[in-house]
């Protein structure tokens, strides 16, 4: 009783926020406080029902619903995505747009979806025609490996009108040979594409209790360096690059594009690159159809290998992409790496075929045994013991009393339904009843029972011999499209295109590339650093600009080269007002961009008497001079560096 009379919280919650109207006044309804709640409802929704793929077979619910209902289409033909997509809005609560452009999604894959009809172009860019004028079917690998709706557990749609599958029996680790990719509140999950054929070996040597490797493999190739793939976890890192070669002195030809680009954004990036002054490019035509030709002509004193480095160093012919595996497992978001999700498939794909042959033995058994006792009634006659009998339950009882002198070697007891059975054969086959075709079925029948029974008891091989039958029958025409390959680090200070000057004001203490008054230093690029060093011994790295204030008294200036240990720079300085001398050799190889550094110990009144830099690491001998002060004789020597 006292249950019934409590309130229920969200209801006094709205209660409260209702103020009470005068009469003819509205109804105003706070929603302070209300947001808390539904924020993390929307949340959880669409985590798991949008963003993220299942582990079990690897769809997002919009991908399953249109695999559903194209099953429910399917008559071997083509049809319109426009009717697909139309149908699977009976299953999924969203509009069409979003259905056909996951569709898409999955028929640019060319793996489930047999495609008719202009689908896109994912080498340049180019969307699908619109969903009325394309069409498209299952493809032969998807009704072998994707359905099976004996093992398929079901759940209603969301309005209640129809049936729909919780999770497909996908008997391959599809969301690896697909990928993934989904933003959801909190949390996003990138799952590169991997080799059909490398999966199927991968299932099998797990299996075998073997070790296996998993690396991604694009359906644009391309060279990927996997260094840092870190099973495709959070952290990693993998590099990919177009496909570059020479094909003349003045001419380059890309023949494959990095992950995630296309020959559209490819192309502008190289034309901002050269607009910035990075390259220099003199004209790019793009000639891609079924496959990538980019030809990027060349200004005659240009060189081709300089400005191969620079195309993966400033433009997208080179990408760095971050894996972040994440699916759902029991209704919960979880970060797996790549090789697990293969092992947690293939340990699925085993109990699906598992339950599979056992629905199957039940079957072929339950054949065998009314073979079994078809024959036994037709053979003995039985069908003439109720010919006197004038009630159903009579009939049922004489059957019942004829089989049972014959029935000790079923494997199971005669239902009253098995009964009710015999009684529905018709006479015209009673009356061509052959012996010998009844004999061959049973034992036809318990031929099949043993193999299934073998193969249960020999599920790994069976499941081995499973995966190798999937490599012969669609493996043809799927080997790796993206070279692996380990990477040299490009430095864009030594392949960029020096396109500007740097100039400097010694007195005043200023540099930059604006200052075309002053002093000439030497040519540099934007992406330059310049090191400076000043008469009272301070010295700055900063980033090539117009005009940077360094400090008055400039004495040295010159690009600065990150990890060089070839430049020496040798000086002398006094360390103080009339302070003693002290002479320095040292290399600078790391720094903190625009942080002033002493090179003196940094006392006031410091100053650098003597300054060189040597890009060899050369030594030098210097001669000293000194004032005649007391009885000094020595007033002359040499100073060697080394």
């Amino acid at each position: 009783m006292e249950n019934e009379n409590q309130n229920d919280p969200q209801e006094e919650q709205f209660e409260q926020n209702q103020e009470v109207p005068g009469e003819g006044q509205e109804v105003l309804t706070r929603v302070t406080g209300m947001y808390k709640d539904w924020f993390l409802d929307y949340a959880s929704y669409v985590i798991l029902e949008r963003a993220v793929p299942a582990i079990e077979d690897g769809f997002k619910p919009v991908q399953r619903r249109i695999m559903h209902s194209m099953k429910d289409l399917d008559d071997g033909r083509y049809n319109k995505v426009a009717n697909i997509v139309g149908h699977t809005m009976q299953y999924h609560p969203h509009g069409d747009a979003s259905i056909g452009d996951a569709m898409v999604q999955v028929g640019q894959k060319d793996l489930l979806i047999d495609t008719q009809g202009n689908w896109g172009n994912i080498l340049t860019g180019d969307g699908a025609a619109a969903a009325r004028y394309i069409e498209a079917r299952l493809s032969k690998f998807a009704l072998d490996v994707v359905y099976n709706p004996k093992i398929t557990e079901w759940q209603l749609s969301y309005d209640g009108r129809k049936k729909e599958p919780v999770n497909l029996p996908v008997m391959f680790p599809l969301l690896l040979a697909q990928g993934a990719e989904g933003i959801a509140v909190g949390l996003s999950t990138k799952i590169l594409p991997h080799n059909f054929i490398e999966l199927i070996e991968a299932s099998i040597k797990h299996l075998q209790g073997k070790k296996f490797k998993l690396y991604p493999d694009f359906a644009t190739g391309g060279i990927a360096d996997i260094t840092n793939y870190n099973d495709g976890l959070r952290g990693g890192r993998v590099r990919v690059r177009a496909k570059i070669s020479q094909l003349d002195k003045n001419t380059l030809v890309i023949k494959e594009i990095p992950f995630s680009t296309n020959t559209s954004t490819l192309i502008d990036s190289i034309l901002k690159a050269n607009d910035k002054g990075k390259i220099k490019v003199k004209k790019i035509e793009d000639n891609t159809s079924s496959e990538v030709e980019i030809l990027i002509h060349l200004p005659g004193n240009i060189s081709p290998d300089k400005t191969i480095d620079a195309l993966y160093a400033f433009t997208n012919c080179e990408v760095s992409i971050s894996p972040l595996s994440c699916v759902i497992i029991d209704n919960k978001p979880a970060f797996l790496g790549v090789s697990e999700i293969l092992r947690r498939s293939t340990d699925h794909t085993v109990e699906l075929l598992k339950s599979d042959l056992e629905i199957k033995l039940e079957e072929f058994q339950e054949q065998w045994h009314f073979a079994s006792l078809e024959r036994i009634f037709i053979e003995k006659r039985i069908y003439r013991d109720i010919e006197e009998e004038e009630t159903w339950e009579g009939v049922i009882k004489a059957i019942d009393a004829g089989l049972k002198p014959h029935i000790t070697h079923l494997k199971r007891a005669v239902t009253e339904e098995d009964i009710v059975r015999l009684t529905e054969i018709r006479i015209k086959r009673i009356s061509k009843f052959d012996l010998d075709k009844a004999q061959q079925k049973i034992e036809a029948l318990e031929g099949e029972i043993a193999q299934i029974k073998h193969h249960l008891d020999n599920l790994i091989t069976y499941a081995i011999a499973y995966f190798n039958r999937l490599k012969k029958d669609y493996g043809a025409g799927k080997e790796r499209k993206t070279e692996l390959r380990l990477f040299e680090d490009i430095e864009a200070t030594k392949v960029v295109i020096r396109n500007t000057k740097l100039y400097v004001n010694r007195k005043e203490g200023f540099v930059g590339t604006a200052l075309k008054k002053d002093e000439y230093v030497t040519d540099c690029s934007d992406i330059d650093d310049v090191i400076c060093f000043t008469k009272e011994g301070k010295m700055m790295v900063t980033k090539v600009d117009s005009k940077t204030f360094i400090g008055k008294d400039i004495i040295h200036v010159a690009i600065f080269k990150k990890k060089d240990k070839r430049t020496i720079y040798n000086l002398i300085y006094k360390d103080g007002k009339g302070g003693a001398s002290y002479i320095k050799r040292f290399a600078v190889t790391s720094i903190t961009r625009d942080r002033e550094y002493d090179v003196t110990q940094g006392k006031k009144g410091s100053e650098i008497s003597y300054f060189s830099a040597n890009p060899n690491g050369e030594a030098e001998v210097v001669m000293v001079y000194l004032r005649q002060v007391g009885s000094i004789k020595k007033l002359k020597f040499d100073v060697d560096f080394a």
